[in-house]
């Protein structure tokens, strides 16, 4: 099975704001069905908020976390 991981990463760390999982979808070309699986597990994906909409209840508005550049390392484990 292929992981769209990668692509859907980087498609919402090209979007600040997010995208619902339908605006994932059209943009990707990717079945709802494989948006809704990916980017629930994906470690570093989130819900930001929610929208509410006249065609359907809520919708997901889904973002990613951004790490530092650079993130120093610890210098020894803590006790």
């Amino acid at each position: 099975m292929k992981s769209h991981h990668h692509a859907i990463r980087t498609l919402l760390r090209s979007k600040p704001d997010g995208l619902t999982t339908k605006e994932i979808t059209d943009e990707l070309k990717l079945s709802r069905f494989t948006v809704q699986f990916a980017v629930k597990n994906m470690p570093d994906a989130y819900i930001d908020r929610w929208l509410r909409t006249p065609s359907s209840p809520l919708q997901a508005v889904w973002c990613v976390v951004v790490p530092p550049e650079n993130c120093p390392k610890p210098e020894s484990k803590l006790k």
